[in-house]
């Protein structure tokens, strides 16, 4: 029988059975208390059997539609976790083997063996210390909680991380997606990466004992903080951080860095900076009236093919910072990322390209495959928030802004480094980091961060870039992570490679370093006692070209000293690299 639903109830009906009937239903069910649903949903007066198996219909559906959201929900985690993981994989091996050549091609050959040593400690070096201290600096916080503004404070040696990321975890908060092992992985990549761009300003003349020390050092702590600062939920430049009613702490906005132009770039250039300027140039590098003198790199297809690796490295560095694409409007936000990152290395290297032809009329490779490089430091911070053709101004102006920053660092502050890692990863990283304040587009900021520290007010508070109309909140962000990162890695790395050459460790004695380290480091040489090619030329006016000052002569091995002399003479003067 049936009766009608209670006053103010929604317009059901409620169904009753007899005590004959609820003892049929409970019989067939098992138990009173499903009995008793049963009977107050179906009616129950034809059949027992009848408004039973409605009730297990309906059961049916509502299992199918939970397990239907459950398998999409695993399809999702999957295909996020998987393209992370390939995004890392990206970030690690193509990148750190780029570096490697690169930077190798981009020194003498008697020191090559040693840099690509250096390189490879940089990987397992930085994986220790990331895994012990580092991971835990820059995300750790306990379950349920949030960790201080300046530094993580749990999950050393991954002790959360391997919790979260059991099968029968209990966690609820912050579990597998967001701390799985997956995410140290990524991390632990641009941890690397961040930490080889020191090798090459200061190859041929760090000792090993130095160069491990300060691979440890930046990898634990140094880099970490910055992360913390920058990409954590609770740092104070964080856009992540929506602690202050629902916004970022840093005025209410926090700064934008998708892909890592501050926190990689501007981190491992200004580690670069204080490291080639405190060890002092090479044997050589300047005469005693302090003109530079050039040294040569030994090969440009090392150059080239290690700018190509890295140029294919860029597209898990950038598109893969997104962290997830299992949604459409992920999906397009990766899309829109990857055609950024290609248009500004490209805006770059044919600006590097006609630049020096207009002025020397030659064709300069190396410089091409640096201000590819610079367009690619460049649109790093920006990537995700800026349109096309914004993409290919901040190319444009990331060459000129490494072609004058190489020659200042050179020959304005006669600092000597082999590859040009801070015009490339300093400089370079200061203009990306300003860019998103200038071009960041409305509609693409509020898709990336409206979520987050810059609230759902993006249009409204005009929180993109100026030239769009946008305030100048997001700007002054840009400016005060740029201060904020160079004041401490340059007090840290400046202190920490002071005290090493205050305790003599950090540069090799003088007969080591111009024997060359392959031989008296690793009693072997690189090309296995191969000399390589070389021929005569004038003082000063050999062959190479110098990135910077337009120096040209007959071919990139030739040199002012005698043939078979590969420590002196030509070369490109002050050769760019992305190390």
């Amino acid at each position: 029988m049936a009766s009608p639903a209670p006053s103010g109830s929604p317009p059901l009906v409620i169904y009753s059975c007899t005590d004959e009937q609820m003892l049929e239903v409970t019989e067939l069910v098992g138990d009173s208390a499903t009995a008793a649903i049963v009977c107050s949903q179906y009616d129950c007066s034809f059949t027992a059997v009848s408004c039973v198996l409605k009730y297990l219909a309906a059961q049916q559906a509502d299992l199918s539609e939970q397990m239907d959201g459950t398998a999409k929900a695993e399809v999702a985690l999957s295909l996020d976790v998987a393209f992370l993981l390939f995004s890392a994989y990206l970030v690690f091996g193509p990148m750190q083997l780029g570096f490697a050549l690169l930077c190798a091609g981009a020194i003498r050959s008697k020191n090559s063996m040693n840099v690509l040593m250096k390189n490879i400690l940089d990987a397992c070096t930085g994986a220790i210390g990331f895994y012990l201290f580092g991971y835990a600096f820059a995300f750790g916080h306990h379950a349920n909680q949030t960790s201080n503004a300046f530094i993580g404070d749990h999950n050393f040696a991954l002790s959360y991380t391997t919790q979260v990321s059991s099968l029968d975890s209990n966690v609820s908060y912050d579990g597998f997606a967001t701390q799985g092992w997956h995410v140290f992985f990524f991390q632990w990549s641009f941890c690397a990466a961040a930490t080889t761009i020191v090798s090459g300003a200061v190859a041929e003349r760090c000792t090993f004992q130095a160069y491990l020390a300060y691979a440890f050092f930046i990898s634990s702590f140094v880099y970490p903080v910055v992360v913390h600062w920058v990409w954590s939920a609770s740092g104070w430049l964080s856009a992540f951080n929506t602690s202050r009613d629902g916004y970022a702490l840093l005025l209410q906005t926090g700064a934008i860095d998708f892909a890592g132009g501050g926190v990689v770039h501007l981190t491992g250039g200004m580690a670069a900076l204080m490291g080639a300027w405190i060890i002092g140039p090479r044997i050589g590098r300047f005469d005693a009236s302090g003109k530079v003198n050039e040294m040569k790199g030994h090969s440009a297809t090392l150059v080239v093919m290690g700018t190509f690796l890295l140029w294919f490295g860029f597209y898990g560095f950038n598109p893969g910072s997104n962290l997830t694409i299992a949604t459409t409007a992920s999906a397009i936000v990766v899309s829109r990322v990857a055609v950024t990152t290609t248009l500004s290395a490209g805006a770059a290297g044919l600006t590097g390209l006609f630049w020096r032809y207009m002025r020397t009329s030659t064709w300069d490779t190396v410089l091409v495959c640096n201000c590819c490089l610079a367009g690619l430091v460049g649109i790093t911070c920006s990537c995700s928030v800026v349109e096309p053709w914004a993409a290919l101004i901040c190319g444009f102006v990331a060459a000129f802004v490494f072609i004058g920053f190489e020659y200042v660092v050179l020959y304005k502050m006669k600092i000597d480094d082999p590859v040009s890692a801070v015009a490339l990863h300093l400089f370079c990283g200061v203009w990306g980091l300003l860019f998103p304040g200038l071009l960041a587009q409305p509609t693409y900021v509020a898709d990336v961060y409206g979520a987050y520290g810059f609230g759902p007010d993006v249009k409204g508070s005009k929180k993109f870039g100026i030239l769009y109309g946008g305030h100048g909140q997001v700007l002054l962000c840009q400016v005060i992570e740029a201060l904020s990162i160079c004041a401490w890695v340059g007090v840290m790395m400046g202190a920490f490679f002071g005290l090493l050459k205050v305790a003599k460790r950090l540069r090799v004695p003088v007969d080591q370093e111009l024997a060359g380290l392959d031989v008296s480091k690793h009693t072997n040489e690189a090309y296995n006692g191969a000399i390589m090619p070389t021929a005569g030329g004038g003082a000063g006016g050999g062959g190479g070209y110098g990135s910077n000052g337009g120096e040209r002569g007959s071919g990139f091995y030739t040199g002012a000293g005698p043939a078979g002399d590969t420590s002196t003479g030509g070369g490109h003067a002050a050769n760019g690299g992305y190390d």
